[in-house]
């Protein structure tokens, strides 16, 4: 962004709920405000897309390599989907038919997004057959979500994170606690469930059909969830 701190002194400060280190988006957010305020206070002008481009240039200072999601939905807001290219990344804005519940918990658990990206690319490395079998199931199962999403059809949804999370669990990003929360998610009368963001801790969300049964589920994972 041009900007000289030498020059020109700079007061940051951040503010707000959410929870850094657990796989919400947390240093997106903080990064996409901070290329906001920036342009603001210069005053430089900046497209949504270079507000994009300078937050990804924060997460790489954060994470090394993200993906490029985060600072994406933190830039441009709603349901996206998503396709990280060996060039710039593709990103649709999807309208749903119907507003989606959800309920998000926290174990509590810390996780560095750096350290889990390079675990997985070793097993990549050093088992490819069994990567690119996994990647197939993920893109199968991407184009079925998105096909639910844009029917309204949450029964499905709600299997496909299931099948999401057993993926999880096979790439080893998930952990007892996270598999714990979304078991007890189903219990509670979720249409599905799985781990959000890293994984090994952090986050996991859960699919509810009725304002009545988020309000239960909410409840039940209140009674364990550290957050």
């Amino acid at each position: 962004m041009d900007v000289d701190p030498s020059k020109r002194g700079i007061k940051m400060t951040f503010g707000g709920p959410l929870s850094p280190v657990s796989g919400i988006g947390a240093s997106a957010s903080q990064v996409v405000a901070l290329a906001r305020a920036l342009g603001h206070a210069l005053p430089k002008p900046m497209t949504e897309d270079e507000i994009n481009a300078a937050g990804y240039e924060g997460e790489r200072g954060y994470h090394g390599t993200p993906s490029g999601i985060d600072n994406t939905a933190a830039t441009f807001g709603g349901v996206l989907k998503f396709q990280r290219t060996d060039g710039a990344p593709i990103f649709t804005k999807k309208k749903l038919p119907e507003p989606i519940r959800i309920v998000y918990a926290s174990t509590g658990i810390t996780s560095s997004t750096t350290k889990v990206v390079g675990d997985v690319r070793a097993k990549k490395e050093e088992n490819p057959e069994w990567f690119d079998g996994l990647m197939e199931k993920y893109v199968d199962l991407v184009e079925r979500g998105e096909k639910a999403l844009d029917d309204g059809d949450v029964n499905t949804l709600g299997k496909l994170l299931d099948e999401n999370h057993a993926l999880c669990q096979e790439l080893t990003v998930s952990c007892e606690e996270l598999d714990t929360l979304v078991d007890a998610a189903r219990s509670a009368g979720a249409l599905g469930a799985k781990m959000s963001g890293t994984g090994r801790g952090g986050l996991m969300l859960a699919l509810t059909p009725t304002e009545e049964i988020q309000d239960k589920v909410a409840e039940a994972l209140g009674k364990i969830a550290p957050q």
